[in-house]
């Protein structure tokens, strides 16, 4: 089995955390048909294997428990801010770190979580590391620039603007922001 910190086992699966078993058991038998190696369309040994791995620990009430508890932290020391090359008293390149990190945050939600790409100021302030009072500002300047749009249930989700803003900018941000913590975690967030 693999590493259960490698691979989000959600996003194996492409169900939400909140799943219940016959869903789980319905998508994994989908997923496995689909990627079987002798599957000549579609098959893949690695996926099938990967897919495998997520059904074994989220079909298991005990190992799915200790799975979430892992994974939450993860998703949280993600986009957690590392302050490494980011001066504390020069605000200006902190905001950006932040505002950097908050589209992040919300570009992985809406790539995991079609269905509910919403994120609450409250989750943001956790998975980033940064209090709700301070991500004002943030979001203020990114709903602003369309990057961001705060739903009437308060839920916040990236534009396509946000978006298209990101991708084409992804190198050039990469250089100048801080690092983040490396969470073992894949490259998205559920």
């Amino acid at each position: 089995m693999q590493n259960e910190r490698t691979v989000d086992y959600y996003e194996a699966l492409q169900i939400s955390r909140n799943a219940d078993p016959e869903m789980i058991h319905r998508v994994y038998r989908l997923l496995a048909q689909r990627f079987h190696p002798d599957n000549r369309d579609t098959g893949s040994a690695d996926r099938f294997r990967e897919v495998c791995d997520a059904y074994a620990v989220l079909s298991d009430p005990e190992r799915r428990a200790k799975y979430d508890v892992a994974h939450q932290q993860e998703r949280k020391d993600r986009f957690r801010l590392v302050s490494d090359g980011v001066d504390p008293e020069n605000d200006v390149q902190m905001e950006q770190a932040i505002r950097l990190t908050v589209l992040e945050v919300l570009y992985t939600r809406r790539r995991t979580d079609a269905r509910n790409p919403g994120v609450l100021p409250v989750e943001l302030e956790e998975l980033t590391g940064t209090p709700r009072e301070h991500l004002e500002f943030t979001m203020w300047f990114l709903t602003q620039k369309k990057f961001l749009h705060r739903a009437d249930n308060s839920r916040l989700t990236i534009t396509v603007e946000g978006v298209e803003y990101l991708e084409q900018s992804q190198e050039a941000n990469l250089k100048r922001r801080p690092r983040l913590q490396a969470g073992a975690f894949a490259s998205q967030v559920a």
